[in-house]
């Protein structure tokens, strides 16, 4: 049995074409086969997605898979009635005489790139210049597909209109239809001598450059949309190109949101009175960070306004603190510590007893 493709993608019967796009990058960035090399299972689930979107992302082919041709009990529209037509031909004409079908649209298509980021460059935004392919009009032909653009005439029998009506018997009646123009093409053009360039069909694909702002506080996996900038149609629609955001880890920080987050390791006796060190923040710059007297294993500490600045906002430095205890004792060191452990009264632990 045929997988229904809405269930492939997850989405309801009723999803518009933007929830259907997203749905669809959404699952070929998971299962895509880059980040699954000897999954053969992620392979198939990506083919099954493609296959999907191929339909569901095609605003004709989406309408024909969810009204496919009616199957009157197996009779055969080919030669039941002698007319030379068949039923595919009966119904498309009705679908077309009252207002369906294509009029030789194009489906502009959106291209996708990943890009890397350091942390940094994610962290504080970045201009970059991307290099993609996509697809666009051939300009040695001005997207005509006919040598220097010019060696074409209009079409005599559609007169440049791409269309013709045509009248059909059916057992209907009379009906009366457009269709692409059948010596042209649907195209409303004859060209006379092909560009060498194209091969007459009018695009090539080029090698684009496009250079890209990207604003601070960027997220690994974060789609940035660039309007307008995916491959190019007859029509002057073009699709949208996606910018996968894939950022590299920090040897030190992680990002949750705008704060920055780190973990450091202090010493028993800077745990019991305290002290003031020194941080850098991540453009570099020293920052001092004050340990509370008192300060537990387990603490996180603030160093306020050095985290990621965005929109007027900005996030803090939050400091994970780890106490470390020394190894390797001394027998004076041991003796020193028993003494000075004497001292201390039950009133100064919050949770440990003490003999």
């Amino acid at each position: 049995m045929a997988k229904n493709f809405y269930d492939v993608l997850g989405v309801k019967k009723d999803a518009s074409q933007e929830e259907i796009k997203a749905a669809y990058r959404k699952l070929a960035r998971q299962y895509h086969p880059d980040l699954h090399p000897n999954d053969p299972q992620a392979a198939e689930k990506f083919k099954e997605i493609n296959e999907a979107y191929e339909t569901l992302g095609d605003a004709q082919k989406r309408a024909a898979y969810d009204n496919p041709a009616p199957n009157f009990g197996g009779f055969d529209f080919g030669g039941g009635f002698g007319g030379g037509f068949s039923g595919s031909d009966i119904f498309g004409d009705i679908f077309n005489f009252f207002g369906g079908g294509s009029r030789n649209a194009e489906v502009s298509r959106d291209r996708e790139v990943r890009l890397n980021f350091t942390f940094e460059e994610a962290a504080f935004g970045v201009a970059k210049e991307i290099s993609f392919s996509r697809i666009e009009a051939c300009p040695h032909c001005n997207g005509t597909g006919a040598k220097n653009g010019t060696e074409y005439t209009t079409c005599s029998n559609c007169g440049g209109a791409q269309r013709v009506k045509v009248i059909k018997d059916t057992p209907f009646g009379r009906v009366a239809t457009e269709q692409p123009c059948p010596k042209c093409g649907g195209k409303g053009r004859i060209i006379k001598e092909t560009c060498l360039e194209c091969n007459g069909k009018a695009f090539v694909k080029v090698q684009a450059k496009l250079k890209v702002t990207f604003p601070s506080g960027l997220e690994n996996g974060q789609v940035v949309t660039v309007r307008g900038e995916g491959d190019r149609s007859r029509s002057g629609k073009s699709g949208d190109l996606y910018i996968n955001v894939i950022v590299a880890p920090h040897k030190y920080f992680q990002k949750h949101g705008l704060d920055l987050v780190m973990n450091y390791s202090i010493t028993p006796f800077q745990a019991m009175l305290g002290d003031k060190v020194t941080i850098q923040n991540l453009k570099g710059a020293n920052q001092t960070l004050v340990i509370p007297e008192g300060t537990q294993n387990g603490a996180v500490l603030k160093i306020k306004g050095q985290g990621i600045e965005k929109r007027l906002m900005k996030g803090d430095i939050l400091v994970n603190v780890t106490v470390e205890v020394p190894k390797a004792l001394t027998r004076d060191q041991k003796q020193k510590i028993k003494e000075l452990e004497a001292t201390f009264k039950q009133s100064q632990y919050d949770k440990t007893k003490i003999k």
